[in-house]
């Protein structure tokens, strides 16, 4: 009579991805030679959210990619109810795969009687069922301290910048902060670019009017040079557009816009198509719809980054290495 049973642990890798950007979901499918899982997921009249898997996903590394874009509520709330559902399917290890974090913007109190929001949607990721964040460029690093376990904290910026060196090399080169907060990523870009000088713009706000710009002034040298103007994210993109009408008024020869995150609400598209940048490039962590593009607009994939992180964490390898060390 056998008194014990042993077995060889074998691991399971599983994607799953919700409904708000299923292409950028299937791009990383591709680049690991894997399929979505498939699923049934739809909305009851009245709103709610019903998912079900259509295969077991016992034992399994499952990561769940899904993009915090518009309607945002509606896709973070899939994304919770999708690791519940493979938390009570008794997957092993659930890991939300968030290229584009919901609220990062509110992640600490600028006046009393306000939320921190970011905070709370890593609770609410934690309390799904969640074991790991995977994600790219945060708009603040302190993010990754709300979560009470591992953070992936990708970079985009070395497919930003391998683009900006193939097709900008030969010309004399700024990078621009769009204000002083930015700076140090700023700094971090010049050094990728090979020491380019650095400037960065002095804006004001009214903190009561969200979304708008008072006044800029370019502090730093930019004149005769073609400016790389970089930031994590563009929304109502009116920083950058007057950020960029700001430089080409002290001398640049031209503006080139690289951001990670194209939100591109509201008056974005015709803000940027028309402030005189010669090129704006996003990644795709974000969907971009036909309507949101436009001449200048370069897209880029971010798919192989996010593969190739999601390899290593299956694999129990080393995430920063891909970095340089610095993820």
């Amino acid at each position: 009579m056998t008194v014990s049973m042993s077995s060889t642990p074998k691991k399971s890798l599983m994607l799953f991805s919700g409904r708000a950007h299923p292409e950028l979901a299937e791009e990383i499918a591709k680049e690991l030679d894997v399929s979505i899982t498939p699923q049934s997921a739809y909305d009851f009249a009245n709103g709610e959210i019903f998912v079900r898997f259509q295969e077991s996903v016992r034992g399994s590394d499952a990561f769940v990619i899904q993009s915090h874009t518009d309607p945002i509520n509606q896709w973070i709330m899939e994304q919770l109810i999708m690791i519940d559902a493979l938390k009570r399917a008794s997957a092993k290890r659930i890991t939300a795969v968030v290229p584009f974090y919901g609220y990062a913007r509110q992640d600490k109190k600028h006046r009393g009687r306000e939320p921190i929001s970011a905070r709370l949607v890593a609770d609410l990721l934690k309390t799904a069922g969640a074991h790991r964040i995977m994600t790219i460029d945060l708009h603040t690093d302190q993010i990754q301290g709300f979560f009470d376990g591992p953070v992936d904290h990708l970079l985009a910026n070395k497919v930003l910048a391998e683009h900006l060196r193939d097709a900008y090399s030969g010309e004399d080169l700024a990078v621009v902060a769009p204000d002083s907060g930015r700076v140090r990523v700023a700094e971090k870009w010049a050094d990728m670019m090979g020491g380019v000088p650095l400037a960065f713009i002095h804006k004001s706000r009214d903190k009561t009017r969200p979304n708008e710009v008072v006044a800029n002034r370019v502090v730093g040298e930019v004149e005769g040079r073609c400016c790389i103007l970089v930031d994590d994210m563009i929304d109502t993109g009116g920083t950058i557009a007057k950020a960029t009408e700001a430089l080409l008024a002290d001398g640049a020869s031209d503006v080139v816009i690289a951001a990670t995150h194209g939100v591109l609400s509201g008056p974005a598209v015709e803000r940027l198509s028309t402030c005189g940048a010669r090129e704006v490039i996003i990644t795709n962590t974000l969907p971009i719809p036909d309507e949101k593009r436009f001449p200048q607009l370069t897209v880029l994939s971010i798919a192989p980054v996010i593969a190739r992180a999601v390899r290593e964490v299956f694999e129990d390898g080393s995430v920063t290495n891909l970095f340089d060390g610095n993820a």
